[in-house]
């Protein structure tokens, strides 16, 4: 019998008696549990309110020779983990209060799903588990997995071989992942999220870091982007019913979610601009969000950190698919903030040029979710838009996802969801409004591109319309933009190396086809 077995555990059946032992139990120490004006209970994470990626290792085991290892995929020997696995289990029996225990599931489809049995010292974890799983069991046929969440064992990094005195370690072979010495609750989701993407594509489906919606009529969207690019806002549309924000699977029956909620961030968030995650969040989840005498969400002081959170499940949004999957999709969009100010308001791309952004993901890191970041806007490529969550090598997704575009005859676009008329911390630069880039997508799924003039970017490689009904015209040309044409000149340049490079360093294997598809060289 598995040692997790011998921890005295409280088995959850209802949300609300998580809620009463937060609010009875966690409002001390340093999670200083609150119940906010809008009904939502309010924690703090401590020193770490973000994801903490040099903390985190995939177990050495029997799928070694498919993992991308490297400074994201850190190797962590099987008889340290072990070890580390035990002492964790032995510190949680001798705890005083009983764990939570919850029998969850990820992946809406029951073809691709996974069991999950999940095991948290404090309830508010529990909660957030509750909140973004499948509030489901799943059946006896599913792989069934253990997440171990103990934030009062630390580890050693002298004895344990770990970076800090906190980790986060997956066996893909042992089917468990232990969370150690950390309180920030999207380690849990992302932890899953990370064995998904690992688990996918041995069963010929792709994972996906992205939102997903559909329309009156069926049609399905995805918005990729990695966070804080608008996947989530975007992705809740008041005339679109939302499938999920974050996490989907694309098989051969359609897109299902992997999630049963969501978890968007809530710096600068007004009803007026985001009205589905400001209904969603009231008596929700929330992190480290500044409340005032009153007890009333402050969403525009970042003061603790600009990664402030909610989560919710997807109850909470009216608007909702109800399946929590679909058809196959209609419209596929990658976000990406351009940080610089020179990249178009959106373009479409050919099928090379979708595979070439999809493997470089440029975009901004915008309120960085990771730990230890020092600048709140930073460029960053991420493969996939979400590199950090994906073992398998790269030309395993890329493959997938060409196939799957093809197959299905899926169009791709790319919109900008950054600056322009400047970059980003210059005086006149400015980021596309919530409304602006709305305004883009729902061009894009009402197949205005497809009838509109267009004109060659060619320094980017892009097919950028004309003008599109409601965006001023101008915007389709970014260097009319700018006040000053040679800075744009020289900063365009600038991100077109930065384009090269990036995959000269990471894809020099990948054909001269889709090489090409990109900036020119």
């Amino acid at each position: 019998m598995d040692i997790v077995s011998n921890i005295v555990c409280r088995d959850v059946t209802t949300e609300q008696e998580l809620i009463e032992h937060i609010l009875r139990h966690e409002h001390g120490g340093i999670t200083q549990a609150r119940l906010a004006a809008n009904g939502a209970i309010n924690v703090f994470t401590g020193k770490r309110t973000g994801r903490s990626p040099l903390d985190r290792y995939l177990v050495r085991g029997k799928n070694d020779g498919l993992i991308d290892w490297g400074p994201i995929n850190k190797p962590y020997e099987r008889d340290a983990f072990e070890r580390l696995w035990e002492r964790a289990c032995e510190h949680a029996q001798k705890l005083p209060q009983p764990f939570f225990r919850q029998h969850l599931r990820a992946g809406a489809d029951p073809k691709y799903s996974i069991r999950l049995t999940v095991y948290t010292k404090y309830a508010w974890h529990a909660l957030f588990a509750r909140y973004l799983f499948i509030r489901d069991a799943g059946t006896p046929d599913m792989d069934e997995w253990t997440l171990l969440n103990v934030p009062s064992f630390h580890s050693n990094p002298a004895s344990d071989g770990v970076h800090s005195d906190s980790s986060l370690l997956i066996d893909l072979d042992g089917r468990r992942i232990l969370v150690a010495g950390l309180l920030y609750a999207g380690e849990m989701k992302k932890a899953v999220f990370t064995v998904m993407n690992f688990l996918m594509p041995l069963r010929h489906a792709l994972p996906m870091h992205c939102s997903a919606n559909v329309g009156e009529n069926g049609d399905v969207a995805l918005l990729f982007g990695l966070s804080g690019t608008g996947k989530t806002t975007l992705g809740s549309d008041t005339v679109r019913a939302m499938i999920g924000d974050d996490e989907h699977v694309w098989s051969p029956e359609g897109v299902s979610n992997v999630e049963g909620g969501c978890y968007p961030k809530l710096i600068g968030l007004t009803e007026e601009r985001e009205p589905v995650i400001w209904e969603a969040i009231r008596a929700a989840l929330t992190e480290n969000v500044v409340l005032d005498d009153l007890r009333r969400p402050n969403f525009d002081d970042g003061s603790i950190t600009e990664n402030t959170r909610g989560a919710y499940p997807r109850d909470h949004i009216s608007n909702r698919d109800r399946q929590n999957r679909a058809a196959h999709p209609s419209a596929i969009i990658f976000l990406t903030c351009d940080a610089y100010g020179v990249m178009p308001p959106v373009a479409r791309l050919s099928p090379e040029q979708a595979v070439y952004h999809y493997l470089s993901g440029y975009t901004a890191q915008v309120g960085s979710t990771v730990v230890g970041a020092t600048r709140a806007i930073s460029e960053t490529f991420s493969a996939f838009f979400g590199a950090a969550f994906f073992p398998h090598k790269p030309e395993v997704y890329a493959g997938l996802f060409q196939d799957m575009i093809r197959e299905h005859k899926v169009p791709v676009y790319l919109v900008n969801t950054g600056w322009t008329g400047g970059p980003y911390g210059h005086m006149d630069g400015r980021r596309y409004s919530i409304a602006t880039s709305r305004a883009m997508i729902h061009a894009v799924l009402r197949g205005d591109l497809a009838h509109t003039p267009h004109w060659h970017m060619d320094s980017l490689n892009l097919d950028v319309p004309e003008s599109l009904r409601g965006v001023e015209p101008r915007h389709f040309h970014p260097r009319e933009m700018w006040d000053d044409r040679d800075a744009y000149d020289r900063t365009l340049a600038a991100l077109v190396q930065k384009f090269r490079d990036n995959w000269d360093r990471k894809f020099g294997t990948v054909s001269e086809t889709i090489r090409d598809a990109g900036p020119k060289r």
